[in-house]
């Protein structure tokens, strides 16, 4: 895949990402916080349990989930977090505010795990360009969530 084709999707991604939070809060405020998360995660489930019984390998492939490390296997852990906090967070935030908080802390951390290689991913350095834009980062999130 092109770079230019992965910014694309990565900006449509985020595009879906900004849109979920007040989705699912508005459903949270007919079901219940909890009952919303886990709603968006039973659809979101079933909607990958078709695409995965028709792309390369199928279901079948998930067999082979006992040689994936432990660590591997918390991504809906942390997804169903993430989405619980999200749709309560976005009432107070707004939508632009918890998207500025989310993606200082994806960012921060995902410094930190290039930094250190942790999770299986090649370790880079941390240079004075990538300090300057976590800190220009953090002026944006003071600048989008202060009143």
């Amino acid at each position: 895949m092109s770079r230019t084709i992965a910014v694309l999707l990565g900006v449509g991604a985020g595009c879906v990402v900004g849109m979920q939070a007040p989705i699912n809060s508005r459903l949270g405020r007919s079901v219940g916080s909890v009952q919303a998360a886990t709603f968006s995660f039973l659809i979101g489930t079933a909607l990958l349990l078709v695409i995965a019984a028709f792309v390369r390998g199928g279901l079948g492939d998930l067999g082979h989930i006992g040689r994936a490390p432990w660590w591997a296997l918390v991504g809906g852990l942390l997804g169903a977090l993430y989405v619980t906090v999200a749709l309560v967070a976005v009432r107070t935030l707004g939508a632009s505010g918890l998207t500025a908080v989310t993606i200082a802390g994806q960012l921060a951390i995902s410094v930190a795990i290039d930094r250190f290689g942790l999770l299986g991913v090649a370790r880079q350095p941390i240079g004075a360009t990538r300090v300057v834009g976590l800190v220009l980062l953090v002026a944006g999130v003071l600048l989008v969530v202060r009143k």
